[in-house]
C-alpha cells in the first residue's frame, strides 16, 4: 500500500504521524512510504533520515494526499485537508469528533475511512492508541498548572509542593482513568495534597492500592465534586466517554465559589471539556480567566513535548497501522479493535456515540460497508 505523512498543520502541533524507525518498519513491510518534506522537523527528524528509511520525500501536502492509499496523521484533519481526502482513501490519526461537526461534515463529504485513534481497543476493553497521549497529557496537565499558579499569570502566586512549614497545593483530579492516574502521579510526586473522584468503586480501590494513601479517593457525586472543588487550588479534569461528548461536571456558577486565582486545566477538551467554561486554547496562547478562575484548555497538550510523544505514539499505533497497510479495509471488518476504531466510512458516521453526539444518523459498518 501506499501511505502518506504529511506535516501537521495545527497550531503549535510539532509531533508527526510516522516516525523514521516507524517508517522503515512500513518499508520492510513492503509498502511505499511518502512523507511531505520537514514533517519530522518538531522532533528533529530530517528529510535525509526519512530517505534513509526508505521514504520518498515530496514537496506538499497536496502531493502526499493525492499519492496516498493511507494517510497517517496525530491531529484531526484541517479543513484545509478536508478537501484533499477522497473516496475510498483511509484516514488513520485523531479524529475527536464529538465536539466538531464541521470536520464531521467534512470527513463525511470526502467520503473517506476514517478510523480514529481515540476509539480503538484491546483485548482488555482498553483504548491504548489514546493511552500514551492521556500519560503524556495527565503529566503536563500539572506541569501547566504549576505554571498558570504563579503569580504572574493570574494564579494564586502558589508553589505545588509548597515547602516545609507551608502547605502545599491542593489538587483535585475529576476522573480515575488514564490522565488522571498519570496527573495524581506527578502531583504527589512534588507534594501536593490530591484528591481523586471517580464513579468507578473498583476503579477507587485500585487508585487507593496504587498510591498506598498518599491519594485520597472519593466517590463522585454532584455533592463531592461541589466541595473538593470549592476547596481546591488546582482541578484536573480528566473525564472520558469513548468518542461521545465530555460530561460537564463543573458549572459557570460554581466559579464564583472557587478560590481566585485558582486554576483549571481541562485535559478532555479535545471532547468538549468537562467545564462549562472551557474553550479550546493554544500553546500560543494556553490561558484566559473567568471569574477569578484561571483556565488551562490546550487541545493538543502532548505537542508540547513532540519527541517523547511521537515515539510513545508510534509505539502504540504501528501494529494497527501495519495492518491496515497489509489488508485495506479489510482489517477493519476482520479485526474488532480496528473496527472499534471506525468513525466515519463512505459518507456515513460509523461510531454510534459520534452520531448520538452531533445530532447525525448512525449507520452500522454492515450498512456502511455494503
Amino acid at each position: 500500500m501506499n501511505v502518506g505523512v504529511p506535516k501537521e498543520i495545527k497550531t503549535h502541533e510539532y509531533r508527526v504521524g510516522l516516525t523514521p524507525g516507524a517508517v522503515r518498519e512500513y518499508v520492510a513491510a513492503g509498502h511505499k512510504v511518502v512523507v511531505e518534506t520537514n514533517a519530522g522537523a518538531g522532533i528533529g527528524a530530517t528529510d535525509e533520515n526519512y530517505r534513509r528509511a526508505g521514504a520518498t520525500i515530496l514537496d506538499s501536502a497536496h502531493e502526499v494526499f493525492a499519492s496516498s492509499e493511507m494517510i497517517v496523521k496525530v491531529k484531526e484533519p484541517q479543513p484545509s485537508e478536508w478537501t484533499l481526502l477522497r473516496e475510498n482513501q483511509i484516514l488513520f490519526t485523531y479524529l475527536h469528533l464529538a465536539p466538531d461537526p464541521e470536520q464531521a461534515k467534512g470527513l463525511i463529504k470526502s467520503g473517506c475511512t476514517a478510523i480514529a485513534y481515540e476509539t480503538v481497543t484491546d483485548v482488555r476493553g482498553g483504548l491504548p492508541l489514546l493511552a500514551p497521549m492521556s500519560e503524556v497529557a495527565g503529566r503536563l496537565a500539572i506541569e501547566a498548572a504549576g505554571a498558570a499558579l504563579k503569580r504572574y499569570t493570574g494564579g494564586r502566586g502558589l508553589l505545588i509542593g509548597g515547602v516545609p512549614g507551608v502547605q502545599p497545593a491542593r489538587i483535585v483530579v475529576i476522573g480515575g482513568g488514564v490522565v488522571g492516574t498519570h496527573a495524581a502521579r506527578m502531583a504527589v510526586g512534588l507534594g501536593a495534597e490530591v484528591t481523586i473522584l471517580d464513579r468507578s468503586i473498583s476503579r477507587l480501590r485500585e487508585l487507593d492500592e496504587l498510591f498506598e494513601g498518599r491519594v485520597r479517593t472519593r466517590f463522585s457525586t454532584i455533592d463531592a465534586v461541589e466541595e473538593e472543588v470549592f476547596a481546591a487550588d488546582v482541578v484536573i479534569g480528566a473525564v472520558l466517554v469513548p468518542g461521545a461528548s465530555a460530561p460537564r461536571l463543573v458549572g459557570r456558577g460554581m466559579l464564583t465559589s472557587m478560590r481566585k486565582g485558582s486554576v483549571i486545566v481541562d485535559v478532555a477538551i479535545d471532547q468538549g471539556g468537562c467545564f462549562e467554561t472551557s474553550r479550546p486554547t493554544t500553546h500560543a496562547d494556553p490561558t484566559y480567566d473567568v471569574d477569578g478562575v484561571i483556565h488551562y484548555c490546550v487541545a493538543n497538550m502532548p505537542g508540547a513535548v513532540p519527541l517523547t510523544s511521537s515515539q510513545a505514539l508510534n509505539n502504540a499505533t504501528l501494529p494497527f497501522g501495519l495492518a491496515l497497510a497489509k489488508r485495506g479495509f479489510s482489517a477493519v471488518l476482520e479485526n474488532p479493535h480496528l473496527r472499534a476504531g471506525l468513525n466515519v466510512h463512505r459518507g456515513r458516521l460509523t461510531y454510534r456515540a459520534v452520531a448520538e453526539s452531533l445530532g447525525l444518523p448512525f449507520s452500522p459498518i454492515e450498512q456502511a460497508a455494503a
